[in-house]
């Protein structure tokens, strides 16, 4: 097989970091090719680099032997490169089709030719077994079928080489089977696929080869076949694969959280949820199964009192309906929000600054009605040395972390103050295996202790592991409630979608 792209000695460094040093990778065509690492190891940044969203200090890029120099994205998507975003970025007010074409439309004369491009859309998603209507609007669509856009999209500007940043995050397992049938097509094509996941089963599924990067460098390049996801565990942070399980049963009998026939309207449309009914006692967990969108960010808005809902809340015996966001968390209810970056912190601050976010009521950030920055970031640096949170200190931009030290720097935050509710919204996404067993952790002595959790994952498997009871979503009412020592993945995917 011919190498599509390679990598040779790249590095980067921003202000106080090394992100890059000495990383080198080569992906043949016709192969899917995985690279991995712990959080801040510096994969996000060379595939950035590679998409031309940064440029090197030093190293070379070669596009099928040739060396090339990208200043911006559509310098790479001119050298055929095409990146799937874990978030993904798409006009919800605009058809399938619209998405697809934008910045590429076709015309004729000075008007798009929708026809054309629709005939191109069509043939080139029964082609790759995408099929989509490319009339819908985006935001009817479900996450599935958003990623198959943002396929689309990168395949409909001639991409001969796609970047998967985290694919199958927020995808159920029936999905899941789904992209990894695409991308199969795709490789038979002779396409060359880098497959970014912290999944290393998956990894282990789909790949041909792995690359395995720590602390900014590469560290071994291998083969799949010839590796165990143990191994592989191993070579990025040199621990066994950490499992998401709970030990024994420490259910209390005092009623944390009771929700009774709670709904949110939709202005005349379909309940965003509709009579949601439930208990959670203290020292247990009750994980919230659904595909996105079917009610979970609007179940979160209500416990933590962001929109108005009917029925009744209570909190630890007494009603809380009336009650203002700091004061719900003032009473002891903590938030892991499900957007890390829109809703937990301020990416041009300081990790500092961020520290006081949602805790600007109290010690150790408050001394009277006055902000004590010394404690304050003393308190941060207990954080960042607690929670492994990756940066060279308190005074850091958020930006500047990686997505996986952000997660565990709003983990360590809302577990600093112990509240009697926690509210976890996917709270190891997007973090590596060494990070997710550390949270896990975390999660396991604050239930023993005594602390209710409600759960909310798209990881299925941490669902069922970390939960002692759970509740399945669709289209805004719990549809279900099951076991979780009696329940299969397949089984909640297939409860999830309304197929059971």
């Amino acid at each position: 097989m011919s190498v599509a792209v390679e990598l040779r000695h790249i590095s980067k460094r921003f202000p106080g970091v090394i992100a890059n040093k000495d990383v080198s990778m080569s992906v043949e065509t016709g192969t899917v090719h995985a690279l991995v690492g712990e959080n801040g190891a510096g994969k996000s940044t060379v595939m950035k680099i590679l998409y031309g969203m940064q440029r090197p200090d030093s190293g070379e890029i070669l596009v099928n032997g040739k060396a090339v120099h990208f200043k911006n994205p559509n310098d790479a998507i001119d050298a055929s490169i095409g990146m799937v975003h874990q978030h993904f970025m798409l006009a919800d007010n605009f058809t399938v089709l619209e998405n697809i074409i934008l910045g590429s439309e076709p015309k004729k004369g000075v008007t798009i030719d929708f026809a054309t491009a629709r005939a191109k859309v069509v043939e080139m998603a029964a082609q790759y077994g995408l099929e989509i209507d490319p009339d819908v609007l985006v935001e009817e669509l479900g996450v599935g079928q958003r990623q198959r856009v943002e396929i689309l999209k990168v395949l409909y500007r001639g991409a001969r080489i796609l970047i998967f940043d985290e694919p199958t995050a927020v995808l159920v397992p029936q999905e899941v089977d789904d992209l990894f049938t695409a991308l199969e097509g795709l490789r038979a094509e002779g396409m060359a696929i880098i497959f970014i996941s912290h999944k290393l089963d998956e990894v282990l599924r789909v790949a041909n080869d792995v690359t395995v990067v720590r602390q900014g460098s590469t560290v071994a390049e291998v083969k799949s076949k010839d590796v165990t996801a143990r191994q592989l565990a191993e070579l990025m942070v040199g621990s066994e694969l950490p499992q998401p399980t709970t030990h024994g049963d420490t259910r209390r009998k005092e009623i944390t959280l009771a929700l009774k026939d709670v709904s949110i309207s939709n202005k005349g449309a379909r309940d965003l949820i509709s009579h949601i009914s439930f208990e959670l006692h203290a020292g247990e967990v009750v994980g919230i199964a659904g595909v996105e969108g079917n009610g979970q960010a609007e179940l979160v808005d209500a416990i933590m009192g962001l929109r108005d809902y009917t029925g009744a809340i209570e909190f630890a015996g007494g009603n809380i309906d009336k009650l203002s966001v700091a004061h719900r968390r003032d009473l002891g209810i903590g938030l892991i929000p499900e957007d890390r970056q829109r809703q937990a912190m301020m990416m041009e601050s300081p990790l500092w600054e961020n520290r006081v976010l949602g805790h600007q009521r109290g010690k150790p950030v408050m001394r009277g009605f006055i902000l004590d920055k010394k404690a304050t970031i003393a308190d941060t640096k207990v954080i960042m040395e607690e929670f492994d949170v990756r940066a060279p200190g308190p005074q850091t931009l958020a930006a500047a972390l990686s997505g996986g030290n952000q997660q565990k720097f709003i983990v360590g935050r809302e577990m600093s103050k112990a509240p009697a509710l926690l509210v976890a919204s996917h709270p190891t996404r997007g973090v590596d295996v060494g990070a997710q067993g550390a949270i896990w952790e975390e999660l396991r002595r604050a239930r023993e202790k005594g602390m209710a959790i409600v759960l909310i994952s798209a990881d299925l498997e941490e669902l069922i592991g970390m939960s002692d009871r759970l509740l399945v979503m669709l289209r805004g009412v719990v549809t279900a409630e099951l076991d979780p020592a009696k329940t299969t993945p397949e089984q909640l995917g297939s409860a999830m979608t309304g197929a059971a």
